[in-house]
């Protein structure tokens, strides 16, 4: 339940005089739906104006100036703008308009009458003009601000309104009980909430939008605390919710000794982390993380047996149909030949293939099922689901994977929970989405892994490449070639998927397969299925293919301009290819000539072809993209954050992190004085009911 003292900020915004029925939907994309969200809303920048005379204007600087208009000057031909000059004590200012009615402005600059203008000063052949100057009458004063900021706008609501509603808002605003530990705001010489937002609204200059001036962090740290008691409370309720013990059996073991290799010192650490889990009791929540060609399958296949030997079933969940085959095809064989019945559901099943597939499930006869979101579909059913793998856990939400875990039989405990992702991130981030769960890293290689030799090349030589290219694929060999884009786009040069392909089917006289995002997914799975099983010897792409295509015989990867991807982004495309024995290539193609290219893709490129070590990209992208939105967040699940950055607040989320486990331990129950004040702050952020914050 809501605390009481928040209702002011929960209410609806078009309860703030100014938000009606034109405005409010404006307000509600820009902002969001609540009183909070506009106080919320961060300014994006801060207009500094300073007064100003003709004779000392500093061009580039916002100006007061205090003028007598002289006279209108009405443009002479097309396209010319409306002047009216200005004068005062030392000299004219010229005010311009681009459009507009000459009328409407001698109206609002009547000669002789005097005016405070205000806006950029810029030079033109000798003169101080102003363009589109915000124009106040001498009594108007008090309504021309020093400092003031600046707030994103859209059509239709401009930042002054924005800003009128923030301070509404900000009146709305009340006194909130301190939730922080006193010593701690000492240490960081914060203020208290309530000052802390007021500054971030009432700038006295850039400095204070800096993600490091104090108010902001403050109100950093408050969002981040608030983050991290959702993910610890998360924790908290799956390690109380009893769950099926699962032990080691005979099936496991038969499936480890016909492994044909020994584990990785980091595989058998999983393996014994992801085993005290399942024995416990308690509900597993477990991440797998380990780079490209680590070894994640066969740690989880070794947890799927355990499941199968326990009596329980188990399921390996895929986003696509195509990785749910592969894995399939790659894990059948031995689970069956271990004693542990599997079978494949995925949404393109026939109803003949389907039913004794589904009979085998419910009845108990079929141990592990591997499919994709056909899985949690209402006719499945398990007969003791006790474990659910998902694959790629990033490609999932929350509730697919609980809709999964739901299948499970509510009398044997809940469904133990294991992810795994092949995008390595660095440690810190690993709190802002998975705060919630264990973390097991896979960070060694299987021995036999063909290390991918990175070469760094300029476009020019394309010609040269193809000719390369020609050769290896006349020798059997197969090649990936990635273009960043789909078809020609006026606004970029880089260069289309479809022209590419065109291009190299025109110069290679071989078959070029071709996959984008914007084809329906039955073809585009059909295109990479021939890709896969050989059929076609060149696949052009874009990024579809970053994730979940396992082509042993792909030997060579081509990445056109590769100065424009991430560094992550990079690393997960070169691991399509390095899956077999033979040697092979990654060619990364940066555009224009070596002036051309930033330092930070010349070091981006550098990273990538002497390190094959995901964690040590993933610690440099995080490095080298400071600020923002690192490694595309919001775009792979990663909590929105209104005040926090994950970089530059990477030791404020530490602490976070750290503060949320020791009030929840000292104090679970929210009793004490700062327990009821924590619970003011958790409602104030409502993590707890943000499903995207928390995916």
């Amino acid at each position: 339940m809501r605390p009481q003292i928040l209702f002011p900020l929960f209410a609806e915004v078009s309860t703030l005089k100014g938000v009606g029925p034109k405005v409010l939907p404006l307000v509600q994309k820009l902002a969001g739906p609540l009183v909070r969200d506009l106080l919320f809303l961060p300014p994006s920048g801060v207009v500094v104006r300073r007064p100003m005379t003709a004779i000392d204007a500093v061009e580039g600087q916002v100006g007061i100036f205090e003028v007598t208009i002289d006279r209108l000057i009405l443009p002479g031909k097309p396209g010319a703008p409306i002047k009216v000059r200005a004068i005062d004590g030392t000299g004219f200012v010229h005010l311009i308009w681009f459009g507009g009615s000459g009328q409407h402005i001698d109206r609002l600059l009547p000669r002789g009458e005097t005016r405070l203008v205000t806006g950029k000063v810029e030079r033109f052949n000798n003169e101080v003009q102003i363009v589109h100057p915000d124009v106040f009458k001498p009594t108007e004063a008090d309504e021309i601000a020093a400092v003031e900021p600046v707030y994103p706008a859209t059509q239709g609501l401009t930042s002054r309104v924005v800003r009128k509603l923030v301070q509404a808002a900000m009146a709305s605003a009340p006194d909130l009980p301190e939730w922080q530990d006193p010593a701690w705001l000492a240490k960081q010489r914060w203020s208290g909430w309530r000052e802390a937002i007021g500054r971030l609204h009432a700038p006295t200059g850039e400095a204070d939008l800096d993600p490091g001036a104090p108010a902001r962090e403050r109100l950093a740290y408050d969002e981040l605390f608030a983050h991290q008691l959702a993910l610890a409370r998360r924790r908290r309720a799956r390690q109380i919710t009893p769950a099926p013990v699962i032990t080691p059996g005979e099936a496991s073991a038969r499936l480890l000794a016909a492994l044909p290799f020994t584990l990785t010192g980091a595989q058998a650490q999983a393996v014994a982390e992801i085993r005290r889990d399942l024995a416990s009791g308690e509900q597993m929540g477990r991440l797998l993380q380990g780079d490209v060609g680590s070894g994640k399958t066969v740690v989880a296949a070794l947890a799927l047996a355990d499941a199968a030997a326990s009596g329980f079933q188990a399921a390996l969940m895929a986003p696509t149909e195509i990785l749910a085959r592969q894995h399939y095809q790659r894990l059948a064989p031995t689970l069956e030949a271990a004693g542990v019945p599997t079978v494949l559901l995925t949404g393109r099943d026939t109803p003949a293939e389907r039913r004794p597939r589904l009979a085998a499930l419910a009845s108990g006869e079929a141990k592990v099922a591997i499919g994709t979101h056909a899985l949690f579909q209402d006719a499945v059913r398990f007969d003791r689901l006790a474990l659910a793998v998902i694959d790629e856990q990033h490609r999932f939400g929350v509730n697919e994977r609980q809709r999964l875990q739901a299948k499970g039989d509510p009398r044997t405990g809940g469904v133990h929970l294991l992810t795994m992702s092949a995008t390595p991130i660095p440690r810190t981030l690993e709190l802002t989405q998975y705060g919630e769960l264990d973390v097991s890293r896979l960070t060694e290689k299987p021995p036999g892994r063909t290390p991918v030799t990175t070469a760094v090349l300029p476009l020019a030589r394309i010609g040269e490449v193809a000719k390369r290219l020609k050769a290896a694929l006349d020798s059997g060999a197969q090649a990936y070639w990635i273009c960043p884009l789909v078809a020609e786009s006026e606004a970029s040069d880089l260069a289309a998927a479809e022209a590419r392909a065109a291009d190299l089917r025109r110069i290679l006289q071989i078959e070029v397969g071709l996959a984008h995002g914007q084809m329906p997914g039955a073809e585009r799975e059909a295109v990479m299925a021939d890709f896969a099983d050989g059929r076609t010897p060149l696949l052009v792409a874009t990024t579809v293919v970053e994730v979940g295509v396992d082509v042993p015989n792909a030997s060579i990867m081509v990445i056109e301009h590769a100065d424009r991807f991430g560094l992550a982004q990079l690393h997960q495309l070169r691991g399509r290819v390095g899956r077999g024995s033979k040697a092979s290539t990654c060619l990364l193609l940066y555009g224009g000539g070596d002036d051309g290219l930033g330092e930070t893709a010349k070091t981006r490129l550098e990273t990538l072809r002497r390190t094959e070590d995901g964690f040590e990209i993933a610690e440099e992208d995080f490095r080298l993209r400071g600020g923002g939105d690192p490694l595309g967040l919001k775009q792979s699940g990663f909590p929105a954050y209104r005040f926090a950055d994950p970089i530059r607040h990477r030791s404020l989320m530490l602490a976070a992190a750290d503060d949320a486990r020791l009030v929840l331990g000292r104090d679970p129950d929210l009793l004490s004085p700062r327990g009821e004040a924590v619970k003011v702050l958790e409602a104030l952020f409502d993590w707890r009911n943000d499903r995207s914050g928390l995916d």
